[in-house]
């Protein structure tokens, strides 16, 4: 392992990306600590710690953009525009011919999908940014309004630049992405979830040299952290190889095909999607509810569906499982990776080319993406359970974990590519050798 990480500042060229990556993450935390002008932030902070902004989606929204939300910073909503505008293009793609055609034309649809994804970014901002302004004007606190001076020039000068920033952060990841090492836009995502951390971790150390937490349950919990994590890195890269044989075929006075190869399913093809949409559902009636205080219904529904709630929980869970197998059918079209087979002349041992050959891979998501989807509505709500059991002072589990190991496994792999690529070994390497001898 050391002798690895040594071999990446050996390398000149992935020396300056990971350099350029480090940078760029650098300046999106500093970023996070500058303030939009006319905004008392304590008293959004005071929102966020009390009841009114707990388990919500302020809160959830707060969690995904690194705390930028609660400190009122240009910065405030995150890359989350980006990611939505993305997650409602890739749904469109399996719904309108338009984007459809687009995907299937290479690379230069894939620069039109860009596009479009970065004018819904700016529109979905502008939304976000003038509610989110609205919302700041309406707010009090113990330390009197969360805008102290309102008006015209405060609405136009916070919208403008939150939608500044989000079109920053945009930019920042694009330029990670084209110049750095690993997905940009994710590692935003990462470094914004990944700063609570360390203070989480001094929190705790805290508890224990004040007596609020034994040694042993400390050590109990960081057991199960790593236990947890290992076992989200497992199914993150679990994968289902369906055999793909391909005929020989002879064009003139070459030979084509004759190779065997595989599909690779994932066991989770739709990853962290699910929760989030699952949170958002749930998290909507219960915050539009916090603010009739006064309504004994109101109260009930915050009661219900409140996270630790067993109504909560149950509905979570399935909605999880609804949305793992909603988004894996958005994505993957098992009649047209048929069709695809066909037509190259590919065909799985045992399955006639065509609709058995669609079934049969039907079939198998349907069988893979259970277990899946269950085992991520368990990280989902493990938080709770954590929190319950040994008052854990920070949130460690659902969808900041998942984020957080797909980001990290998905550069290491990027590392890992030109590492073995200049003839170095990688972090992987002694495993996958062991899979072939096997």
């Amino acid at each position: 392992m050391l002798q690895s990480i040594s071999n990446i500042f050996k390398i000149p060229d992935l020396k300056k990306k990971i350099l350029i990556t480090a940078m760029i993450l650098v300046i999106y935390r500093l970023g996070s600590f500058i303030p939009v002008p006319g905004i008392n932030a304590a008293v959004l902070k005071e929102f966020l710690a009390g009841a009114g902004g707990a388990g919500n989606l302020f809160g959830m929204f707060d969690l995904f953009v690194g705390g930028n939300f609660g400190r009122a910073s240009v910065f405030a909503l995150g890359i989350m525009p980006y990611i939505t505008t993305s997650i409602v293009i890739q749904l469109l793609g399996g719904v309108l011919p338009f984007f459809e055609r687009l995907k299937k034309e290479g690379a230069e649809g894939q620069k039109k999908i860009n596009q479009y994804t970065r004018y819904g970014t700016v529109a979905v901002a502008a939304f976000q940014a003038i509610g989110f302004s609205v919302f700041l004007l309406n707010l009090d606190g113990a330390s009197g309004p969360a805008v102290p001076h309102p008006g015209f020039l405060f609405l136009f000068t916070s919208v403008v630049t939150m939608v500044t920033g989000v079109i920053f952060i945009m930019w920042l990841g694009e330029q990670i992405t084209e110049h750095g090492i690993g997905n940009g836009i994710s590692l935003i995502i990462f470094a914004g979830i990944i700063a609570r951390y360390p203070n989480g971790f001094i929190n705790m150390f805290q508890m224990v040299r004040a007596g609020a937490m034994t040694i042993f349950m400390a050590v109990a919990v960081l057991l199960v952290m790593v236990a947890v994590t290992a076992s989200v890195v497992l199914v993150t890269e679990g994968i289902r190889k369906i055999p793909v044989q391909y005929a020989k075929r002879i064009i003139g006075r070459k030979v084509y095909g004759g190779q065997s190869t595989h599909i690779p399913l994932k066991v989770n093809t739709a990853g962290v999607i699910p929760i989030i949409f699952a949170q958002s559902i749930l998290m909507f009636p219960r915050t539009i509810a916090t603010f009739f205080k006064d309504s004994e219904i109101m109260n009930m529904i915050v009661q219900w569906l409140s996270p630790g709630a067993f109504l909560y929980t149950l509905l979570y869970v399935g909605l999880i499982i609804f949305f793992a197998y909603f988004y894996t059918a958005m994505v993957l079209n098992p009649v047209e990776m048929a069709e695809n087979m066909k037509k190259y002349g590919g065909f799985i041992p045992g399955r006639k080319p065509g609709k058995k050959t669609s079934d049969y891979i039907n079939n198998v998501l349907l069988r893979i993406t259970l277990p899946g989807a269950t085992f991520f509505a368990f990280i989902a709500v493990l938080p709770e359970f954590m929190q319950k059991w040994s008052n854990l002072p920070f949130y460690f589990g659902g969808t900041g974990l998942i984020i957080i190991v797909g980001v990290a496994l998905d550069t290491l792999q990027q590392i890992e590519s030109h590492l073995v690529m200049r003839h170095y070994e990688g972090f992987m390497k002694r495993g996958k050798l062991r899979g072939r001898r096997g």
